[in-house]
């Protein structure tokens, strides 16, 4: 009885270091959350926007709205949530790249379920138009979901800065 005790304890600690959100970025700022369902005694649904700052490109800011779940589910902290994300990123100062990166590399990730869903943004670079362009999906081990957004910033001069050209920073 011991050892199943033993071992109940120790897959209840693997599983909440599991559900431990995984960043890529630094945690995004919560900018405000608004109300969608009224729920009774338990957390309300709400829908969430968040601002992260783009972790290899400084001058670029990424926002996004996300809905939590509320009711028992949201207040434990085991609702999977649903897919549904929306993204806006812009230019916010100059631009200045800190390393060289790959088409598609992850600027971001966030986990949107107890165990198995992570929603991720990941940055590419549109060298004709010399404009970073960034996606947001939300992808599960079995099945992930083909519900996306995308959002583009264009590479503008900053007062007396030139603006880089995002294609000499991708890795080849």
């Amino acid at each position: 009885m011991q050892s199943f005790l033993g071992a109940a304890v120790l897959a209840v600690t693997a599983l909440a270091a599991l559900a431990q959100p995984a960043v890529s970025a630094d945690e995004p700022d919560l900018i405000f959350k608004k109300s969608t369902v009224w729920k009774f005694l338990t957390p309300d649904h709400k829908l969430a926007t968040y601002a992260v700052d783009d972790p290899l490109v400084d001058g670029v800011a990424c926002h996004f709205t996300v809905p939590e779940k509320g009711g028992v589910s949201g207040w434990l902290g085991v609702a999977e949530e649903v897919s549904d994300i929306s993204l806006a990123c812009r230019q916010v100062g100059p631009v200045t790249f800190k390393a060289k990166f790959e088409q598609g590399e992850e600027m971001f990730r966030q986990r949107r379920s107890f165990l198995f869903k992570k929603m991720r943004i990941v940055r590419g670079c549109d060298t004709k138009r010399n404009v970073l362009v960034y996606l947001v999906y939300s992808d599960k081990i079995i099945e992930g979901s083909p519900k996306n957004s995308t959002s583009t910033v264009p590479i503008m001069p900053w007062g007396e800065a030139e603006a880089p050209r995002c294609a000499d920073w991708l890795s080849r």
